[in-house]
């Protein structure tokens, strides 16, 4: 039998209770030990109180839904229901019936019926001053009246309360009561509505365009009224530049990297130098004239202006030697230049609008843009492009602002210098002939007639003799007669090694003795009647790299007013020579020769090959990336490196042996020619093993309790750069030193070059 079928029972009942399962009644019964879905509890242990069911009625001090009676005889509060408070009264229920303090219901406990499994939810009943208070009934069951309060706590039922008068005082007190809670509900409203203002506004702000302006002097990096930002190319540059006297200004050094590398800057002369096709032109600084070659040009500013350790160059005279345009814009100061010329992407904006510094609708406004102005799209994003606008503005732009972008062509017009070249008419092959004495000349005719197919030589007349620029010659007519009436070509070499007196570095970076230098170069070229002159400077340093590009500049012109082919020797490319610049090189002299030999030296960490073919090949090809094939000469030895390797005393049994790097020998080394080499080895019982991956034969052996190693040149070897040569189409071949080859070796060349 469920408890929502029963009846209650008698309420002198000492204790009782209902749920969903079986019935029980009886005194000091506690109705938490029935566990049903709902139903009445008696505790009859504690006195006439209601115990508390999940859902439903109990008697005690709160009901979780429903009625409860509380200590020591009243309702206490029910969650959802009716309860009773203290002493006698009805409390106020969260949803239903509840009686006041001072009393009950106007019908009491008997006037309310139970129905359902639930007690249902309406407006509460309680006593009024006037003894009268209405209410909606809540019933449960079968209509049934729930038990009257006890008149003890020992559990014995009693009589219930005498009924109270309902009366419109009643009413009037439940209005007061509602009256009471409308604060709090305003109070809640008004909350909510600070709160959903302070969410809107966050929405809106998170979603709204940031109105910020940026610091345009600070992104710009102008921190004075001289600073002008530099915008090349639609880049914006870290250095800045300077407004002097309503002229732009920049580094010499900025000009070179940026725009025109062929400005030169003597600092120890305070002389400017650029060269041209055809003519060296100079300024002095602080001044307004300059010279092209012997002629004065006059200016409207100066040109050079010293400050400090830096020099600054007018953009105006930079503008009359190089391809660039410029314009001069304020707020901030800023100078716009362009060098790269060709297509460019470009669009219109469609309306209003603003270029930020960053892409995003926070970042801060770097320009305001109007409706049908041209940009220059620099990056093109998803959702966002970086632009440059017309008077030099960058910043990123919503591509929702932008029109259909259009390729444009910008272009100006500008006569670029036409650099040209004395190149024989087939291939060249060079041999260097080293005379270190007036007598070695005489010996001219033994040496062209051990050759075949050579038709330049190059004989080491000349060398830098001190720091003014003066040469030492051992140059001879006779010579050059001799090789002329046979068809060959003489290119003098003017070397910077064998006086270690003469500082090769004084003499490039000052202009005055470089001017000399060349001067007496040219001077000993017409009178001994020469073809050509081959430059020679090797061991610089990376701090004279310009001087040295700026002298080959100047000769080479010299040198074409004279017609004289100039050829610059070279050691293949790598980080510690990039300063030589082959590029550079290659516009002003006629050749570039490639050394590609010492490979491994005397000064080498450990012994090696003179020329590996992997050596050699590198060499041309990286060669290759900076000079045409056309004006590329390959030079190959024709000597081979003797490597004599002493063990060291107690060798691999101390500490330093463990390193990686560790060399169990010293080691020196001779140079020898083919023959020599070839019967060292012979002579000593080794046979040479020919190695495929260095293009080379390999000799080794033992004497005295040292070891001989060498990698071989001979006939095989040089024709496997000969063949390097001929793939890369460059050329020619050259070959140091004549004398140390073989007749036989000739016969190799004449097939490769003709």
């Amino acid at each position: 039998m469920s408890g929502r079928d029963k009846q209650f029972p008698d309420r002198g009942d000492a204790g009782w209770e209902i749920d969903d399962g079986p019935f029980v009644t009886g005194p000091g019964q506690d109705g938490q030990d029935f566990h049903g879905g709902y139903g009445w509890g008696m505790d009859g242990v504690n006195g006439a109180g209601w115990e508390p069911n999940m859902d439903g009625y109990g008697q005690a001090q709160n009901g979780m839904e429903g009625y409860g009676q509380g200590e020591p005889a009243g309702w206490g509060s029910g969650m959802e229901g009716y309860g009773q408070g203290e002493p006698s009264g009805w409390d106020t229920g969260m949803e239903g019936y509840g009686m006041d303090l001072d009393g009950y219901s106007e019908e009491g406990l008997a006037d309310v019926d139970l129905e359902g499994d639930l007690p249902a939810r309406g407006k509460g009943k309680g006593r009024s001053p006037q003894g009268r208070a209405s209410g909606r009934r809540k019933s449960r069951g079968n209509g049934q009246r729930p038990p009257r309060r006890p008149a003890g706590k020992d559990g014995n039922g009693g009589p219930s309360r005498p009924k109270r008068a309902q009366g419109r005082n009643g009413r009037g007190k439940r209005r007061l009561q509602r009256d009471s809670r409308t604060p709090v509900a305003a109070a809640v409203i008004f909350i909510a509505a600070v709160l959903l203002i302070a969410l809107l506004s966050a929405v809106i702000k998170k979603y709204s365009p940031s109105k910020e302006r940026a610091d345009l002097n600070e992104y710009y990096n102008v921190h004075s009224p001289e600073d002008m930002a530099v915008l090349l190319d639609g880049q914006l540059l870290e250095e800045t530049a300077k407004y002097w006297d309503g002229h732009v200004y920049m580094d010499y050094k900025l000009v070179q990297q940026y725009l025109n590398q062929r400005f030169y800057w003597d600092s120890n002369e305070n002389i400017l130098r650029y060269v041209t096709d055809s003519d060296v032109v100079s300024a002095s600084a602080g001044s307004r004239d300059y010279t092209v070659t012997k002629k004065t040009e006059h200016t409207d500013y100066t040109i050079v202006k010293v400050d400090g350790e830096q020099m600054y160059l007018a953009l105006d005279f930079v503008q009359n030697y190089t391809n660039i345009d410029f314009a001069v814009h304020q707020t901030p100061n800023r100078v716009k230049i362009t060098s790269v010329w060709g297509k460019v992407s470009t669009a219109e904006v469609r309306k209003d609008t603003q270029i930020r510094i960053k892409g995003g609708i926070k970042s801060p406004i770097a320009a305001d843009l109007e409706k049908g102005a041209e940009v220059t799209i620099l990056d093109a994003g998803e959702d966002w492009s970086r632009v440059c606008t017309e008077d030099g503005m960058i910043g990123w732009l919503q591509n929702k602002r932008l029109g259909e972008p259009a390729s444009k062509t910008i272009s100006r017009e500008f006569e670029e210098p036409k650099f040209s070249h004395l190149l024989k008419d087939g291939p060249v092959s060079l041999g260097w002939h080293q005379v270190t004495t007036q007598e070695a000349n005489g010996r001219i005719s033994d040496i062209l007639q051990s050759t075949k197919g050579v038709n330049v030589i190059s004989p080491t007349w000349f060398y830098l003799n001190d720091n003014d620029g003066n040469i030492f010659s051992l140059a001879s007519r006779e010579y050059v007669n001799y090789c002329h009436q046979n068809n060959v070509d003489v290119w003098a070499l003017v070397s910077n090694l064998e006086n270690p007196e003469a500082d090769s570095t004084y003499v490039l970076t000052h202009t005055s003795a470089r001017d000399y230098l060349a001067n007496q170069i040219i001077a000993a070229a017409i009178e001994y009647d020469l073809d050509g002159i081959n430059l020679d400077f090797e061991a610089l340093s990376g701090e004279v790299g310009d001087s040295y590009i700026q002298f080959v500049r100047e000769l080479s012109l010299k040198c074409k007013n004279n017609n004289l082919v100039l050829s610059v020797d070279n050691y293949v490319p790598s980080s510690y020579t990039a300063f030589y610049n082959r590029a550079e090189q290659a516009v002003f002299a006629d050749y570039v020769i490639i050394m590609g030999y010492d490979e491994h030296y005397s000064g080498s960490e450990d012994i090696g090959s003179v020329a590996s073919i992997g050596f050699v090949r590198e060499g041309v090809e990286n060669t290759l990336k900076e000079v045409p094939p056309e004006q590329t000469i390959l030079a190959m030895p024709f000597y081979t490196r003797v490597w004599e390797l002493t063990p060291k005393d107690g060798a691999g049994e101390d500490v330093e042996s463990a390193a990686e790097d560790y060399l169990p020998y010293t080691f020196t080394c001779t140079e020898e020619g083919m023959q020599t080499v070839e019967n060292r080895y012979t002579e000593n019982g080794a046979q040479a093993v020919w190695s495929e991956e260095d293009g080379q034969y390999i000799a080794e052996y033992e004497k005295d309790g040292k070891t001989y190693k060498m990698w071989v040149e001979n006939e095989k070897s040089l024709e496997e750069k000969l063949k390097v040569m001929k793939q890369n189409n460059l050329a020619g071949a050259a070959y140091w030193k004549l004398g140390l080859e073989r007749a036989s070796a000739w016969d190799i060349i004449i097939k490769y070059v003709n």
